[in-house]
């Protein structure tokens, strides 16, 4: 029997120990987690918070990936009659036959509409830009004359993609991209997108251009048939959610993973990998009750790189790998959550919502005069993630910040204080409206795309030569990567843990095949 240790309880940690350990494979392999919090699912986790639930982040459970659409589905079934808001609006959704009753049932995936729009100028636009009469009518008659032709430019004299200014350039033309892109981008990166690898924009945005908004919105006008293999994600209009947030997903699979005998130790803070022989041979982590060894034949890192080799003892990598990884940059994230008992936001579509709030998932906030990032409004992803969504309206409002900066340093009650005066100058509530609030604080929510990440080959080359590591999910590779794509990176290695093998390169190769982006069956 082999002993496998897997550090970090994400997304990517528990999809290996799940894969691990499913179909009596407890007779292999013995199969620790070592969690440095003591929430399940990393960034996946959902918080509660007086009868209320935030996803951090917000996670739409969509995937080009047909196995992990049928991992996700044989985890949580597809919900078999309406959700407690589609009941009271009369709204029908495609319900899965002899599936769940979410009313009366825990472990079920919803499926909820996707709406995502910008809100920029106090007017909304959709996400992504879109060329409808909407967006006309409201960016103006010469702003979408001055928009269109620097499309046709941009068609016409490509720039060569060093950056990813470069790349939203080519894409959408520089009106557009100054729009829309640019300011939203320097917020959430802290950086301005000339400075940032185009490597980003290949991973988060892949196919998406105005060519391709133009080619789904004629084929809707004409009636054409929507294939899941050609949309892209950015354009999905439906997806799965768990009934309690992503953390519910998690939490299910964790203990689906106790069940089959694997053990997950929270509280565990890696602090030292030991090296010997270009192998691990044991991780010591910092507990409350002090320092604990743990030793293993295999080993599986979820864990920000750069935490992973400046942590390396024994045979430890040279000083300019160290370097390398040292430099790697990361952001961190904030989400506040206010409960109020509305919005001052008119709900102008033709989409039905309890208390005729407005029916987006999120709201982008391109506007450069506020700090805030993202809105979330959680009684869109799910009505059971607010104690009453009939008369109250639960919002996350995230910002992107670094650890140890001013914003990050704020008390709760300053940064709850900020983000409500931020609303109240974009009219969206005013501070009096508050009824309840809660600050959460995520530390490296994003592998960021600057700095020594233009060596992170380098970096990589190095990890490969452990022949019992495998470095997997979003901070494991240092990749912004989505979930389905962390659980995939889960499922190359555990394919090569099974048959012996120490290639690490189908791992690698997760999210980076231009087939992946392109097709549903890509692999």
């Amino acid at each position: 029997m082999k002993k496998i240790v897997i550090i970090g309880a994400g997304p990517a940690g528990l999809t290996a120990a799940y894969e691990l350990l499913k179909d009596g494979g407890k007779k292999d392999y013995e199969v620790v987690i070592l969690e440095s919090s003591h929430a399940i699912g990393g960034i996946s986790q959902t918080v509660r918070y007086n009868g209320n639930r935030m996803d951090i982040g917000g996670h739409r459970f969509f995937s080009k990936d047909e196995s992990v659409m049928n991992w996700w589905k044989a985890m949580m079934p597809i919900q078999g009659k309406n959700s407690f808001d589609d009941e009271k609006l009369g709204r029908e959704k495609p319900l899965e036959a002899g599936g769940p009753d979410p009313n009366n049932e825990d472990r079920v995936m919803l499926i909820r509409r996707r709406v995502s729009r910008i809100y920029f100028n106090k007017h909304f636009f959709d996400y992504p830009i879109s060329m409808k009469w909407s967006t006309i009518k409201n960016m103006g008659f010469a702003t979408t004359m001055a928009a269109g032709f620097s499309y046709l430019k941009a068609a016409m004299f490509k720039k060569p993609e060093t950056s990813l200014g470069n790349f939203y350039i080519n894409r959408f033309g520089k009106k557009l991209y100054s729009m829309f892109f640019e300011g939203y981008t320097e917020k959430l990166w802290g950086r301005h997108p000339s400075e940032i690898s185009a490597d980003w924009g290949a991973q988060r945005v892949k196919g998406l251009s105005i060519r391709a908004l133009l080619k789904d919105m004629f084929k809707k006008a004409f009636g054409g048939k929507k294939n899941n293999k050609e949309v892209e994600t950015s354009l999905i209009e439906e997806f799965w959610y768990p009934k309690f947030g992503p953390g519910q997903l998690w939490e299910t699979v964790a203990s689906e993973i106790e069940k089959a005998g694997g053990t997950i130790k929270m509280g565990c803070d890696v602090r030292n990998i030991v090296l010997n022989n270009n192998k691990v041979t044991q991780v010591v982590c910092e507990t409350e009750n002090g320092s604990v060894t743990v030793e293993g034949d295999i080993f599986i890192s979820t864990m920000p790189v750069k935490d992973l080799v400046v942590g390396m003892t024994g045979d430890k990598p040279n000083d300019d790998i160290v370097k390398i990884a040292k430099g790697l940059p990361y952001r961190d994230f904030v989400t506040v959550g206010l409960l109020v008992d509305k919005l001052n936001l008119k709900n102008e579509t033709d989409i039905k919502t309890l208390g005729n709030i407005v029916p987006d998932c999120w709201i982008y906030v391109q506007d450069t005069n506020v700090k805030l990032g993202r809105i979330q409004v959680f009684n869109n992803w799910s009505p059971y993630l607010v104690n009453d969504p009939e008369h109250h309206v639960w919002i996350g409002l995230e910002y992107f910040c670094e650890e140890g900066d001013n914003f990050w340093n704020m008390t709760d009650e300053e940064c709850i204080e900020f983000a409500a005066k931020e609303l109240q100058t974009m009219g969206i509530i005013t501070t009096d409206q508050v009824l309840d609030s809660h600050r959460e604080r995520i530390k490296k929510a994003y592998p960021a795309y600057f700095d020594t990440y233009a060596q992170m080959d380098t970096l990589v080359d190095q990890l490969n030569k452990y022949q019992n590591l495998f470095c997997i999910g979003r901070n494991g590779q240092h990749r912004y990567n989505n979930m389905d794509h962390s659980m995939v990176t889960a499922f190359r290695a555990v394919d090569a843990i099974k048959s012996g093998s120490t290639d690490k390169t189908a791992v690698w190769n997760v999210n980076t095949e231009k087939s992946y982006h392109e097709t549903k069956d890509g692999k």
